[in-house]
């Protein structure tokens, strides 16, 4: 960012202020020229992101300033005795001090203080509460969840990480937008190599703005820019993030966005959900062993009954009724392929459906479109039934990124497989292995501890493991303290 040291007349520090912001042509930037201690003053805000009351208050107590008592040296005297306020911060630079004001803070210029600009940080955001997030509801648990301002997110993940070794990087990204960016961590944990590998791929991010926040991120961070697989999880909700920095986590907030970035993150951990961990060991295994099921099965049941539909010899003697009984009048590959995009269409849909017209899409959906295609033999019954069976998995899996690239998975294995048969469903599951295996995260094979195998941390993959046994970190996050 190019810099512009402060000018030794007031005068001129104001006018570029104001030339800087735009104040004649934005109604919501604000200049107010003020005058007290004999002194002409000048407050730059935004309308919407400061707080009246602290800003009235401040006022009050200039206004009952002497000349004498900002003597001799008025800017320690502001900062450290006249000024009654936390926040207080200077900058020496009038680009960045317009860009602070840009971010919410309020700029107050002095007169005969011609080389620092008070940066004043009573600001607010326009926000929501803290309520659950919609994807990764528990039955027990709590129910607040992150929102899209930063500061809110710190908190909530401070008042669960009370370690005094905690860190809260602050970054801005965006020559434009200067989003603001939080790396999280604990000092005394983590690897400090990552992190710093980490920071500086931040640094190096070169692009006007972040419109889409996190996602925007994420895609100068992976480096894999067509492949459909998350290398980072999501998550909205505290107590997971907190889970994930306990272990060694580093944590990415972006302001803006209320989903926190958890790096690095396999492809185990888009299969975990909270609510494993909210219930008893027992319960929570049996739990992880179903999503797991299903969500194979969402990749793995389609391709495998259209094998089967074609070529029955593949079944053993008991299995044989596993086929189509009445083909309908499409081919098999077509009934599956018009029937996968019918469902994304009807989930983009819902999406833009009100909530009060939900019900209605699902009625027109179901019986107008599912039944009636029946019906009139366009679809057989056994491709709707198997097809809701590979949906169900779909949304059994925690990750919604995940679960879109397991869609896509499954389409190039039924495609292969229609092509192919049974070399192409062998072929193409031996590519989605490998690729699979070729992918990275930060460093860490994405399929780690599967390949390459370790046994101590498969064995908490598969099962969920009772807490008290859970005394070591994982191995892959190379912390400094592995013992928990």
């Amino acid at each position: 960012m190019e810099k512009q040291p402060m000018y030794n007349n007031y005068d001129d520090n104001v006018q570029y202020m104001k030339d800087r912001l735009g104040v004649d042509k934005s109604f919501d930037v604000i200049q107010l020229d003020l005058e007290y201690a004999g002194r002409r003053m000048a407050l730059f805000m935004i309308d919407g992101f400061v707080k009246d009351e602290i800003l009235h208050y401040l006022m009050k107590v200039l206004s009952e300033l002497e000349p004498e008592q900002l003597e001799p040296n008025p800017f320690e005297k502001l900062l450290r005795t006249h000024l009654p306020y936390v926040e207080l911060d200077h900058k020496t630079d009038l680009n960045e001090a317009a860009d602070w004001v840009l971010a919410g803070p309020t700029a107050l210029l002095v007169e005969g203080i011609d080389d620092k600009i008070i940066m004043i940080d009573a600001r607010t955001y326009p926000v929501r509460g803290p309520q659950e997030p919609d994807i990764e509801r528990v039955v027990r648990g709590s129910r607040d969840g992150y929102v899209e301002t930063i500061v809110f997110n710190t908190a909530l993940t401070r008042r669960r990480v009370r370690d005094r070794s905690l860190r809260m990087e602050y970054l801005q990204i965006g020559r434009r937008s200067k989003t603001d960016v939080c790396i999280c961590y604990l000092e005394d944990v983590a690897d400090l190599d990552r992190v710093k590998h980490l920071k500086e791929t931040l640094q190096l991010i070169d692009t006007d703005a972040l419109p889409m926040a996190e996602k925007t991120v994420e895609e100068f961070l992976s480096g894999q820019h067509w492949s459909p697989y998350p290398t980072i999880r999501y998550t909205e909700r505290p107590d997971t993030a907190a889970a994930h920095i306990y272990e060694g986590h580093i944590l990415l907030m972006i302001d803006g966005s209320p989903s926190v970035m958890i790096t690095p993150a396999t492809f185990w951990h888009h299969l975990q959900h909270a609510e494993e961990y909210r219930q008893k060991p027992s319960v929570g295994a049996y739990l992880r062993f179903v999503r797991f099921f299903a969500v194979f099965a969402s990749i793995f049941v389609l391709p495998l009954y259209y094998l089967f539909s074609i070529d029955s010899s593949l079944l053993p003697e008991q299995l044989k009724y596993i086929g189509p009984t009445e083909l309908g009048v499409l081919p098999l590959i077509a009934q599956f392929l018009i029937a996968e995009i019918g469902i994304d269409t009807l989930r983009m849909a819902a999406i833009h459906t009100p909530s009060a017209l939900a019900t209605a899409l699902g009625l027109v959906a179901a019986i107008l479109i599912g039944q009636v295609a029946i019906q009139v033999g366009l679809f057989s019954n056994e491709v709707v039934l198997y097809l809701a069976a590979a949906v169900i998995g779909t949304y059994c899996t925690p990750s919604y990124e995940l679960s879109l690239a397991n869609r896509l998975t499954r389409l190039g294995l039924l495609l292969v497989t229609a092509l192919f048969e049974v070399k192409g469903f062998v072929i193409g599951t031996t590519i989605w292995i490998l690729y699979l295996t070729s992918l990275n995260t930060f460093k860490t094979a994405y399929l780690w501890p599967f390949i390459p195998f370790s046994y101590r941390a498969f064995r908490d993959v598969i099962l969920r493991s009772p807490m008290p046994l859970k005394n070591r970190r994982p191995a892959f996050l190379h912390p400094q303290d592995p013992d928990r």
